[in-house]
């Protein structure tokens, strides 16, 4: 969102007939109609969620950029960016800040994990249906990260990356809830599909070009300029189906590799940067349960995605099925 001052804050990027009054109110409005258009279960925001370079003060601008989903009700989760920090608040501050707003499930850290990097690596598991064989599992796992902002390593220029202290946790995390989710009633060997949310893509989102993934590619993958490996740690792993990031405003696609579908969220908000013309945007993802024999709800069996457009009509754009129980994926 690259939230700062309010309608103080003009908007980047837009076409001249835009500029007039538009300001961070604009990205507010965004996520109202969203809001009131999907009526999410859950919203999550993929880091950037404020431009502290910008913004008088981090606190106040944390509270506006919330605020739709606040007032909703909605529960809400969100991540660090490269420029939340940039402000009046420390990177820690920022987390710490984001934790005590309402609503929102957002956690500041493990709280087993004494030494882990970063601010706001947690999971939220979503449980199956009351009353079903699955009201005591979760059929669901997401798992959010902090990517870091920039390399504190003088050999290494560039962006930070998820570090070995935070891939150790996903692994005990995933391992935990792959066990958790085998105890009875399940008959044979499976898992609850996972989906992974941080800020900076990885490197791998760099192998694909228009004859691979949906969507758009319009500007170059901003990775950190080192590989940490947590793509073959999530492979691993082997419960996860998706990935999103944000960072990169003007690329929208989805990918697959190794199975799964590494994806930017969108470029969502007016102070951000932006293309003139080009519409703001947000990925919805939407999980979809199975029928019993018993005419009751099971374990998930479809993840879909579409983007929605900041336009006139809030356009439905690109909509794929990003994972489905009874498909291999294609390598």
């Amino acid at each position: 969102m690259h939230y700062a001052d309010g309608k103080t804050t003009p908007c980047l990027n837009v076409l001249p007939s835009q500029v007039h009054g538009c300001s961070d109110l604009n990205t507010s409005a965004f996520i109202q109609r969203m809001i009131q258009a999907e009526k999410p279960n859950l919203i999550v925001f993929t880091g950037d969620n404020i431009f502290g370079f910008e913004g008088k003060d981090s606190a106040k601008s944390l509270n506006a950029a919330f605020a739709p989903a606040i007032a909703a009700g909605i529960p809400w989760a969100a991540v660090l960016g490269n420029h939340d920090q940039q402000g009046t608040l420390s990177r820690e501050g920022v987390m710490k800040h984001i934790v005590g707003l309402k609503h929102t499930l957002s956690q500041f850290n493990p709280p087993k994990a004494h030494i882990i990097d970063g601010f706001g690596n947690y999971n939220l598991e979503v449980g199956g249906v009351e009353g079903s064989g699955f009201a005591n599992k979760s059929v669901l796992n997401l798992y959010f990260l902090d990517s870091g902002d920039y390399s504190t390593v003088p050999s290494i220029p560039g962006y930070g990356w998820i570090k070995p202290s935070q891939q150790l946790w996903f692994q005990r995390t995933s391992a935990k809830l792959q066990s958790a989710y085998m105890r009875p009633p399940m008959a044979k060997k499976s898992f609850a599909p996972g989906l992974v949310y941080f800020h900076i893509p990885l490197p791998e989102f760099a192998s694909f070009d228009a004859s691979n993934f949906t969507g758009v590619r319009q500007e170059g993958i901003s990775s950190a300029s080192i590989n940490s490996g947590f793509l073959t740690t999530m492979v691993e792993a082997g419960d996860v189906k998706a990935v999103f990031t944000g960072h990169d405003h003007l690329n929208d696609f989805c990918g697959q590799m190794t199975g799964i579908q590494l994806c930017y969220a969108g470029g969502f908000g007016y102070q951000a940067y932006g293309k003139a013309g080009w519409s703001r945007r947000a990925r919805v993802v939407v999980a979809s349960l199975e029928k019993t024999d018993e005419g009751g709800w099971g374990a998930v069996k479809l993840i879909n995605t579409w983007k929605r457009l900041d336009d006139e009509h809030l356009t439905a754009i690109d909509s794929q099925v990003l994972w489905s129980k009874h498909l291999t994926p294609k390598l």
